[in-house]
């Protein structure tokens, strides 16, 4: 039997924190549970390590409301005493949100919800008919770099749109993209697209905000 206890940890990455890259994040990671005390299991041989993995990867300058961590511990502690350490050791801009027992693997991650937030010289209302216009093409087709090579693809039956919001200085697009091990798009694909068709080339943040399995659940 294992003598240790897996945890997963939802975390959200926001502010000047969005712009650490994610072998950064391994780095502050593996200080801040060295610093919070927590009693992580190390693997044996030559060169005992902590085993830290995390489930998507998020992009540099993507906030997010939706990383997650797993690593394991040599003995039980309470989920929100685990919570406490970490953010009581936690630079600005990185706050964990929840610790659980794992329930999903990666590999069944399909699915990312993004809000994004645009801003452009050109004033909200046309910035929405621009995107409309844009929106409403048969095709949005794409050169995407895979394990293939450079690829054309057509992001229009990939990407959902769940909605639209004019602010008073920008417009907010709601959309779900195909992410995981097996299919994983990039919003900047779509949004980098937009600029070049429209020449807006608007001023973009990006948070993520959900994650989801092959079978619609959240992913825990």
């Amino acid at each position: 039997m294992d003598d240790y206890k897996k945890i997963r940890v939802l975390y959200e990455k926001k502010g000047r924190a969005r712009y650490i890259s994610h072998l950064d994040i391994n780095r502050l990671m593996q200080r801040v549970l060295k610093r919070a005390g927590l009693p992580v299991w190390y693997t044996e041989g030559f060169n005992p390590h902590m085993y830290l993995t995390f489930a998507l990867p998020l992009s540099l300058g993507c906030e997010s409301e939706a990383e997650y961590m797993d690593f394991r511990l040599t003995e039980d502690l309470p989920f929100d005493e685990i919570c406490r350490r970490f953010n009581d050791s936690l630079p600005e801009g990185i706050h964990v949100r929840e610790a659980f027992a794992p329930i999903h693997k990666t590999a069944e991650i399909a699915r990312a919800d993004y809000r994004i937030r645009l801003q452009a010289g050109c004033g909200s209302e046309m910035l929405k008919k621009s995107w409309d216009a844009f929106w409403g093409a048969e095709r949005i087709e794409v050169v995407k770099k895979t394990k293939r090579g450079m690829q054309t693809v057509d992001l229009k039956p990939e990407v959902v749109l769940n909605g639209t919001a004019i602010e008073e200085d920008g417009l907010t697009l709601f959309l779900s993209l195909p992410a995981g091990p097996e299919k994983n798009y990039n919003p900047s694909l779509l949004l980098d697209e937009f600029g070049r068709q429209t020449g807006l080339e608007p001023r973009e943040q990006m948070l993520r905000t959900r994650v989801y399995c092959k079978d619609g659940s959240e992913f825990r």
